[in-house]
């Protein structure tokens, strides 16, 4: 495909997205309970998976700061930083189920 064709298909599929998902009020989506219970389920998903990657993060660290003490500073640099992007994948995940459920 050209470069022209494909920004006329993605032209087209912003155009027709509003069309495609659109729902009211008034018309509520078949089976819509389970947007509550499965905000539950991913949320508790995306903690634990996340105290997963911290707990290893802080293990890392701690053991690269015991083999290279000169380095101490470089690693927790790195360390903060990463902790703060894997912490941020919770809060995403929050703050979709917020979008969603209300």
């Amino acid at each position: 495909m050209t470069k022209k064709n494909v920004m006329l298909l993605l032209a087209l599929l912003l155009i027709a997205s509003p069309m495609l998902f659109a729902q009211t009020p008034s018309n509520p989506t078949a089976n819509g309970h389970w947007v509550a219970i499965t905000a539950g389920f991913s949320m508790a998903i995306a903690s634990g998976l996340c105290g997963l990657a911290q707990a290893k993060a802080v293990a890392a660290a701690a053991e690269g700061m015991a083999r290279n003490p000169g380095a101490s500073a470089a690693i927790r640099f790195a360390l903060l930083l990463g902790l703060v992007l894997i912490e941020s994948m919770a809060l995403y995940t929050l703050v979709i189920i917020f979008a969603k459920v209300s």
